[in-house]
C-alpha cells in the first residue's frame, strides 16, 4: 500500500486529496502546518509527499529543505501561484514536481501513481546480476543503495539528481537533449508540458555537488545547442 503525505493548511483541501487517494487503495497520512510535516516525515518514510507552498510555522519552501537532509522521499509542491519562480524555487529547494493549484486530481494521481512506478521498477531491478556501480576518476556511483561518492566522501544528491546523473553516468558519451532527459527522468506529463528549465536547473545543482569546479565540469558536460552527457575521459 502506498503511504502518502499530504500537507496544506487548508482543511477541505487536504480533505479532498485524502477520499480520492484513499478510494485508490492508498494509505494517507495529513499535516496542516510545516512544523507537523516535518515530525511526520521523521517518523515515517512516505512515497510520495505532497507539500503545499504557502503553510503556517514553515512554508514549503522550509519543509522541503528540511527533509532533503534526512530523506530522499519524492516530494510534489502544491502552489497556488502560476508563476514561474515558484516552480523554479521548489526545484532549488530539493522538490521533484510540481502542481499548480487549482489542479485537477486525475492529474495528481497519474504523477503519484508514475513516481511511485518508477521506484517500484527501481526496487524490481535490485535483484538484477549486473554491476551496481559506475566508477569514474574520483566519482563513485553505487546504483543499489542509490548512493554518490566523491572521493570517498558521500555527495548527498535528492532522487532526481541521483536519477539524473545515474542514466548519464550509465550511458557515457551519449548526449540527451533537455526534452529526452524531461521524458526519461521526470516522466511524459513533464514532457508534454515542454518546460525543460526543469533539466537546467538540476544539472546545475548536480554540478555544484560533484564537480570539482562547476563552471568547468569534469563530468557532466554541455553540447553547445543540443543537451548534456557524461564524459569519461578527461
Amino acid at each position: 500500500m502506498a503511504k502518502i503525505l499530504v500537507v496544506d493548511d487548508e482543511k477541505l483541501i487536504v480533505k479532498g486529496i485524502r477520499f480520492s487517494l484513499e478510494q485508490d487503495g492508498m494509505e494517507v497520512d495529513c499535516a496542516y502546518d510545516g512544523e507537523e510535516a516535518i515530525d511526520l516525515a521523521k517518523k515515517k518514510e512516505y512515497d510520495v509527499v505532497l507539500l503545499d507552498i504557502m503553510l503556517p510555522k514553515h512554508d514549503g519552501f522550509q519543509v522541503c529543505q528540511a527533509i532533503r537532509e534526512f530523506s530522499e522521499m519524492p516530494i510534489i509542491m502544491l502552489t497556488a501561484k502560476g508563476g514561474d519562480m515558484d516552480k523554479i524555487l521548489g526545484l532549488e529547494y530539493g522538490a521533484d514536481d510540481y502542481v499548480t493549484k487549482p489542479f485537477n486530481i486525475l492529474e495528481l494521481k497519474a504523477r503519484i501513481k508514475a513516481i511511485i512506478r518508477r521506484n517500484s521498477r527501481k526496487s524490481r531491478q535490485k535483484g538484477q546480476h549486473e554491476d551496481r556501480t559506475v566508477t569514474v576518476g574520483e566519482l563513485k556511483l553505487d546504483r543499489e543503495g542509490r548512493r554518490v561518492f566523491i572521493s570517498g566522501k558521500e555527495i548527498n544528491l535528492t532522487a532526481k539528481e541521483f536519477d539524473l546523473l545515474e542514466l548519464l553516468a550509465c550511458n557515457p558519451n551519449k548526449v540527451y537533449s533537455r526534452e529526452s532527459l524531461l521524458n526519461l527522468v521526470w516522466g511524459n506529463k513533464a514532457s508534454e508540458s515542454g518546460d525543460v528549465r526543469t533539466v537546467d536547473v538540476h544539472v546545475r545543482r548536480l554540478r555544484e555537488k560533484i564537480e570539482p569546479s562547476p563552471s568547468d565540469p569534469r563530468y557532466v558536460h554541455t553540447k553547445w545547442g543540443v543537451g548534456y552527457y557524461f564524459r569519461t575521459a578527461e
